[in-house]
């Protein structure tokens, strides 16, 4: 086993493993944080909606879908300067996260609307039928019902996070991904490379089972 992992250091590989659950992490509650409400609010911006604004919406679907188009190694480049302005680096876990933000809350927004229209639109109609405002119906029903579809999202997005921290390699990030690209890629170390893939692997299946059972468990109620 030594001899077919001759070029593995297992101290980097857990240093590089808490790099990038950091990254995933603080990224993931960052785009939670602002994809939500962003969410929120292109559903009940839509047409026939609570708060149906056309030029509102317009407005926040297209910059969403910009967002969403730009191919995340180009996003990490062309952030550098406004990622240094906000963390005072583009390199490292700090540099990486605000590129992270930006390419995941439009993601998870869409996934937040998603799960809204899915809502039955009867549970809409009886909280209004009883008088109750916009924002009581948002917290008292539209959320509460969504809920298992925006946990859903949430897992989803955490995992596209995981191949973004992984791409954030290429400009120095740090975490598996650079680990990969700097030993496994550019040296040639295929033990090195296997392991970091197998790890990412294992993240990806823990994030999903957790996330499954997270939805289960909400739905049940």
């Amino acid at each position: 086993m030594e001899a077919l992992l001759a070029n593995v250091v297992w101290a980097d590989i857990a240093q590089a493993l808490l790099d990038t659950l950091i990254m995933l992490g603080g990224s993931l509650a960052f785009s939670v944080i602002l994809g939500l409400p962003l969410g929120v609010i292109l559903f009940l911006t839509a047409p026939r909606q609570l708060l149906a604004n056309r030029a509102a919406n317009a407005a926040l679907s297209f910059t969403v879908n910009v967002l969403r188009s730009v191919p995340f190694v180009i996003l990490l480049i062309v952030m550098i300067p406004l990622t240094v302005l906000l963390v005072g680096t583009s390199l490292g876990v700090a540099g990486a996260i605000p590129p992270l933000v930006v390419g995941a809350a439009p993601f998870y927004a869409r996934l937040v609307e998603t799960a809204l229209r899915e809502v039955d639109r009867g549970v809409i109609e009886a909280a209004q039928a009883m008088g109750a405002t916009p924002r009581q119906i948002v917290f008292g029903a539209l959320l509460p019902e969504a809920m298992p579809g925006i946990l859903a999202g949430a897992t989803v997005t955490a995992i596209a996070l995981v191949s973004y921290t992984a791409m954030a390699g290429v400009v120095g990030a740090g975490g598996l991904g650079d680990l990969a690209i700097r030993f496994g890629y550019q040296r040639f170390q295929t033990d090195v490379m296997v392991v970091t893939v197998l790890m990412l692997l294992a993240l990806v299946q823990g994030l999903q089972w957790a996330g499954d059972r997270l939805v289960i468990k909400v739905s049940r109620r």
